[in-house]
């Protein structure tokens, strides 16, 4: 772990970035695509422009000046961004806001809205019309009807193995399927993840169910802010609970079973080595989404946030190896390169009432034509000028919300060597 930063200069830098956020008004979109279940072969020329006009252009964005390293030249992924987790800059983006099928990377917008909820150790004795309604396919832990499990056991099948069944659990455990997505829906407007359109709260392919990079971003970035969504999405190993049988001496014993974390970069694979510094977050793969994932990982004190949706390069793996070329060029880059656009804030953060508007905050480029990725020059970064406006209620949940989501990752995944 890197040395804690004095909270002198801490405060100083959550008080004045604080007051920079009050000088713009929030993000807008442009009227939305209608979501379709199939994405087309190409993306749309006009997406999206929450977090900054430039994330709202097709094509990769991002201001190659002097001394910036170059992207990596084999990414495949129909949408990528790159950005710092704690600014919520975006160092490089490419078709961020193209309204694409989520896949299980949906179920951070799950987590982050249900996990709150119930304590990670209130029972559940699952009953049929728990797991009544799973699609066909579904990735599953191994839930049972009639067994017993707690809220961890659940998350845990959540996020290590992806499980739809956990998911439908504990969504009947929230009010059913239909509350479940509408409070996913609302959660999304409140964290301007206008993108997303919620229809399972599992991911699964269903008609009109899109998201996009930078939506998925917004999610991970607003999870990780909470401990208990940090630890399991780090875990890699667990040991689950299985079926309740009779051992020799005529009593009841319940079993167990390993499961292991999906996510290869934490994971590791034979193809794909651990992450140093990964720290979660989801992966999904569906057959109309493709694979889709976004992480999470650190060093030396840079905190960096990655999705990468539906590459075409169809290898093993080939998600998780994008996604580290592209944290390789972001921890090269961190502290280089002049952002394009910014993850902005959830509605309550920037003052009640507050529209989307166009503008990004600090010294994100929003001027600039698309560039290729490997190779052509962005304009620098445009001066701000800094108006503060709005009262003292605005002001301290700007801070409150710079201050939370400063998070300690979990330390167990940091240095560990490929399993």
């Amino acid at each position: 772990m890197p040395a804690p930063k004095p909270m002198a200069g801490r405060a100083l830098l959550v008080t004045s970035a604080a007051l920079l956020s009050l000088s713009f008004a929030a993000p807008a979109a442009l009227a939305a695509p209608t979501p379709s279940t199939t994405p087309s072969a190409t993306p749309p020329a006009g997406m999206s422009t929450v977090g900054g006009t430039r994330l709202g252009q097709p094509g990769t964005q991002v201001n190659l000046a002097a001394g910036v390293p170059a992207l990596p030249g084999d990414l495949t992924g129909r949408s990528w961004i790159v950005s710092d987790a704690e600014s919520g800059e975006v160092l490089a983006a490419h078709n961020a806001h193209w309204r694409l099928p989520p896949a299980s990377t949906l179920k951070m917008l799950f987590a982050d809205t249900v996990l709150p909820r119930f304590p990670k150790s209130t029972p559940h004795r699952v009953v049929p019309a728990d797991l009544a309604g799973i699609g066909a396919g579904s990735s599953m832990v191994g839930i049972k009807e009639g067994q017993t499990y707690t809220v961890r056991d659940l998350w845990l099948g959540v996020f290590l193995r992806s499980g739809n069944d956990a998911v439908h659990v504990l969504a009947a455990m929230n009010g059913g399927v239909e509350q479940t997505v509408r409070d996913m829906q609302d959660h999304a407007d409140e964290l301007q993840a206008l993108d997303t359109h919620v229809v399972s709260p599992d991911g699964y392919d269903q008609p009109g169910q899109v998201s996009s990079a930078y939506d998925l971003s917004l999610f991970a970035r607003s999870g990780l802010q909470k401990k208990d969504f940090r630890d399991y999405c780090s875990t890699v190993r667990a040991e689950f609970p299985g079926d309740t049988t009779k051992n020799a001496k005529g009593r009841q014993v319940r079993g167990s079973f390993e499961i292991q974390n999906t996510n290869r970069l934490l994971s590791g694979d034979t193809d794909v080595p651990v992450y140093q510094g990964i720290a979660g977050v989801k992966n999904g793969n569906t057959t109309n989404a493709g694979a889709t994932f976004t992480g999470v990982a650190e060093r030396n004190g840079r905190v960096l946030l990655v999705t990468v949706m539906n590459p075409e390069k169809k290898e093993h793996n080939e998600v998780y190896k994008e996604t580290a070329k592209l944290f390789d060029w972001g921890f090269q880059a961190a502290g280089k390169v002049s952002p394009v656009g910014e993850l902005v804030p959830p509605k309550g953060a920037v003052g009640a009432g507050a529209t989307p508007s166009a503008t990004t905050a600090g010294k994100a480029d929003t001027s600039a034509k698309p560039v290729a990725a490997a190779s052509a020059q962005g304009s620098g970064g445009v001066g701000v000028a800094l108006a503060v406006a709005g009262g003292v209620v605005v002001l301290l949940a700007a801070a409150a919300f710079l201050v939370n989501r400063r998070w300690p990752l979990p330390d167990l995944v940091r240095r560990r060597t490929r399993p």
